[in-house]
């Protein structure tokens, strides 16, 4: 498509930007920027079989992770629940998104589109 000073721009590339299913209480990675992405929707599935506690974080250029971070703490997903949380997290080269789960029953997935 053309921009608004009529220069060629790739279109955005939407897709399943990450997945995993961390082991118990364990902070783990679930995306790293490499280009200017936004994440539109994460899901969060809990395949257990009693609730689990989850926690979400951005960490901006993979700053050490730290409580500002935090976009969901404590929230919880009863058992074979879905939580959809659809903000349009917006993130920059190497800025990181962090997930926990205290009983390793819940699965992340990360949908949204990188620049090209």
């Amino acid at each position: 498509y053309l921009d608004l000073d009529w220069r060629y721009c790739l279109m955005p590339t939407y897709k399943v930007l990450a997945q995993s299913a961390p082991t118990a209480a364990t902070a783990t990675t679930l995306y790293t920027a490499t280009n200017a992405t936004i994440v539109s929707t994460l899901n969060v599935a809990n395949t257990g079989g009693a609730a689990d506690t989850i926690r979400v974080a951005v960490r901006p250029a993979g700053a050490t992770l730290a409580n500002l971070h935090y976009i969901a703490y404590g929230v919880q997903v009863p058992s074979g629940s879905l939580l959809a949380i659809t903000v349009g997290i917006t993130l920059a080269n190497t800025d990181v998104i962090t997930v926990y789960s205290t009983t390793g029953t819940s699965s992340f997935s990360a949908f949204g589109s990188e620049d090209n």
